[in-house]
């Protein structure tokens, strides 16, 4: 399971062949410039030599599991400054052959405490791992129309959480949107994602509850602003055109946060 690019400085390149593969399976990695796959690639191999796997209930990490989650995990970062720096508050990652149900807790305004399950594609935990599903990784080779990856989502939670707790706002780059103040900035970044979001869920309730037409991204963006934030990455980087006919002030507004240079 590419143990051998662990403990090198420096990582050799990844075989050509699994990576190929990689690339034919999710084509949505390959279709960049040449120089961006190059540094996916390189990145990719950093990712491998930095994180740890793991297997859950006897599910076995092949080279082919462990490529797959790094290739589609370094995309986020591809023109980040700092690159991988971005996932350096944890190594392990824990891989479940199918979806995985967790029990929660929560206590309402009342002071009365709720019990149940939630059944999860994947969860990213602050400062902790990040737990996937493999069948739903491999979903993300077949659902590139409908902009859904459990990576990516997870991952972008990651980049949320630098700021602290996910809240739809990553740390921001000074000067961000023309300002001149970190609190400026976040202002600017919610005058474009809070509409975003606020549309979105209203469309998302009326589809439930009175039988509109549902809306293209997954409906569980509509639970929180982070996870619009989420949901809204996963079809930013696999399905770009389709995002922006849907919410171009988005597409935009992740460009600016997104495709900056890799200097630094």
């Amino acid at each position: 399971m590419f143990g051998w690019l662990r403990g090198l400085r420096t990582p050799p390149s990844i075989p050509d062949s699994a990576w190929q593969a990689t690339l034919a399976r999710y084509p949505f990695l390959a279709d960049r410039s040449v120089d961006d796959v190059a540094r996916l690639r390189t990145l990719a191999a950093e990712f491998l030599r930095d994180k740890e796997f793991h297997g859950a209930h006897g599910f076995v990490i092949t080279d082919e599991v462990a490529l797959a989650v790094a290739a589609q995990a370094v995309l986020p970062v591809l023109h980040l400054p700092g690159g991988l720096r971005w996932y350096d508050d944890f190594v392990g990652i824990v891989m479940h052959p199918g979806e995985a149900v967790a029990r929660r807790k929560t206590v309402d305004e009342s002071g009365v405490v709720h019990e149940y399950d939630e059944v999860l594609a994947g969860e990213a935990m602050d400062r902790g791992p990040v737990m996937l599903s493999w069948q739903d990784v491999l979903a993300g080779s077949i659902t590139q129309d409908s902009g859904y990856n459990v990576v990516i989502h997870e991952f972008a939670h990651k980049i949320d959480m630098r700021s602290g707790d996910a809240d739809g706002c990553p740390p921001l780059p000074a000067g961000f949107g023309g300002t001149s103040t970190a609190r400026d900035a976040r202002i600017a970044w919610f005058s474009v994602l809070q509409p975003a979001y606020d549309d979105f869920r209203e469309r998302t309730i009326v589809a439930e509850r009175f039988g509109g037409e549902e809306p293209w991204l997954d409906a569980y963006g509509a639970t929180s602003p982070a996870e619009f934030f989420a949901v809204a990455c996963e079809a930013y980087f696999v399905n770009r055109d389709k995002l922006t006919s849907e919410f171009a002030g988005l597409t935009g507004l992740f460009d600016e946060f997104f495709q900056r240079s890799t200097a630094g």
